[in-house]
């Protein structure tokens, strides 16, 4: 049987996103921990055919986003591009950066933004804890939404279908979903959520939402750290701090990078 025209494209585009995911994937390989990845860790962390990898590996090269050394291959300078890009786009404008800066001196906990994306928020902005034991998500990092002080208040606007698809992303499944709404509302009604161990045990925060031009959630903006420093008095005290800074933020035209 002969393909048509039609079913031939559609097979071509298939096999071009299977080679971006590879090359994704191998990408991925690399960290701040691990540097640098030889060919036969490629083949056996992705399950790729060698053919396919050295293809891969010799494509990616050429465009500067990987390159090949002594010990294997690494981040090419192609990247810098596409960091430098990123950066643009994502990181915070001095002012903002300034407020979570006095937000963490204040509370001396962890404070961190995260935006929704689908089923998941990801932390496009940071300062770390003043502590010795303090929570540390890193930029860039997907946390799932179906837990967390920051989930509850991303999802105040989400319609049930999605609320029903991050519930079945938890580990309890669909079981999650009336838990989900009931602290969805709580957090509407009070304005901030809370978090004690939903997510890491030992782990608590507090966040409120970031509204853009148009009034609806952004972001939301979190105070993180041990449980064991989030008792109710410290609780009400960061809800007013977080609350503020959000006003701040608000009122000085806070769009970026959300619209």
């Amino acid at each position: 049987m002969s393909l048509t025209a039609e079913d031939a494209h559609v097979k071509a585009d298939q096999g071009g996103v299977r080679s971006v995911q590879r090359a994704v994937e191998i990408l991925a390989l690399l960290s701040e921990e691990r540097t640098t990845v030889t060919v036969s860790e490629i083949i056996a962390e992705t399950g790729l055919a060698k053919t396919t990898v050295v293809r891969m590996l010799h494509t990616l090269e050429q465009n500067g986003l990987l390159w090949n050394t002594s010990r294997g291959v690494t981040a090419g300078p192609g990247l810098w591009r596409w960091a430098y890009l990123a950066k643009r786009g994502w990181e915070l404008p001095a002012e903002f950066r300034e407020l979570m800066r006095d937000l963490t001196h204040r509370s001396r906990e962890t404070v961190n933004l995260y935006v929704r994306r689908d089923v998941t928020r990801v932390c496009v902005a940071q300062q770390q804890g003043t502590q010795t034991l303090r929570h540390v998500v890193h930029v860039g990092d997907e946390l799932p939404l179906w837990a967390g002080a920051s989930s509850k208040v991303l999802l105040q606007e989400a319609p049930p279908s999605l609320l029903e698809r991050v519930a079945a992303q938890s580990p309890q499944g669909a079981d999650v979903l009336d838990r989900l709404r009931s602290g969805v509302e709580r957090a509407r009604e009070a304005g901030f959520a809370v978090s004690h161990g939903e997510r890491e045990v030992g782990v608590s925060a507090v966040a409120v939402p970031v509204l853009t031009r148009a009034g609806h959630v952004g972001s939301a903006l979190a105070i993180s750290g041990p449980t064991a420093r989030f008792t109710d008095e410290r609780i009400d005290s960061f809800a007013a701090d977080l609350k503020e800074v959000s006003a701040q933020m608000t009122r000085r035209g806070f769009t970026h990078p959300f619209e």
